[in-house]
């Protein structure tokens, strides 16, 4: 059985692939946690300090570059090396640093949004709300997302039973996400999208996960075998193109006093 500290710091070896059918988040979903802090997110006003954002658990930059869309303010932090350097070079010019959910290496009061993308279930969360607490300014904002495949879809449904389920799946399907103080109740809502694929990138997908790249090669031999049959039935060629249905579950909170741990609850779904 591998452990978790080692799944986490598997995706350095793929990150080529990963870069490559990864992901990446909807504008839609990142303007949503924004909303919290109100116009001052989306405008540049004379006399107005420029915001900072952090991307925590950065990877190779899939969600830094939507936050750039919205400020060139951005700091970009994972724990993996490798990572960061498929990162500077598809999102040049960002700031990167090495650091993880519970020892962000930045001052206190220096970010006004801290968002985790795919990554706030690799953390503690209780020690990772009071380190994201502290670098936040008085008023910031904690965003937490993560891309689900939409498994209404009848064959979505076959190939995640081929590939297995994920940590971040089971914690959205169990509705367990949880922040600690000094953070509010945590607000949810979905954005739906998809994301055109070939049998090739569905394949580059699957081996940018971490219980792949960590599994036996009988168990990936397996996996590889069964995507054979389901494309085939599907009739994906070579460059044949498939949308994959995603859902982004969008998790926001500001950062509040009080000691009790925050549990996320469900308001109605907003599709964007």
């Amino acid at each position: 059985m591998v452990d978790r500290h080692t799944q986490a710091l598997s995706f350095g070896s793929q990150s080529g692939v990963y870069e490559a059918a990864r992901p990446g988040y909807p504008r839609a979903a990142v303007d949503w946690v924004l909303e919290l802090l109100g116009e001052k997110a989306f405008t540049v006003s004379e006399g107005n300090r420029p915001l900072r954002f952090a991307d925590i658990g950065a990877g190779t930059g899939k969600l830094t570059r939507v936050l750039r869309e919205v400020n060139d303010a951005v700091v970009a932090i994972d724990p993996d090396p490798n990572m960061l350097v498929q990162l500077r070079a598809v999102v040049p010019g960002v700031e990167t640093m090495e650091g993880r959910g519970e020892e962000i290496p930045l001052s206190d009061g220096s970010c006004d949004a801290v968002f985790f993308g795919q990554s706030w279930h690799w953390t503690d969360p209780l020690r990772a709300s009071h380190e994201v607490g502290r670098v936040l300014t008085s008023d910031g904002v904690l965003g937490l997302l993560w891309n689900s495949r939409d498994v209404s879809v009848p064959w979505v449904r076959r190939y995640a039973e081929i590939i297995g389920g994920s940590a971040s799946e089971r914690l959205i399907e169990a509705d367990d996400v949880r922040v600690g103080a000094p953070f509010t109740a945590l607000e949810h809502t979905v954005v739906e999208w998809s994301m055109p694929m070939t049998a090739g990138t569905l394949r580059h997908l699957v081996s940018s996960r971490s219980p792949y790249i960590t599994s036996e090669p009988e168990e990936k031999e397996r996996v590889d075998r069964h995507l054979t049959v389901l494309f085939e039935e599907l009739g994906l060629g070579k460059d044949t193109v498939i949308d994959l249905p995603y859902k982004t579950h969008c998790y926001r909170a500001h950062k509040a006093g009080g000691e009790e741990t925050s549990r996320g609850f469900h308001i109605e779904p907003k599709v964007i």
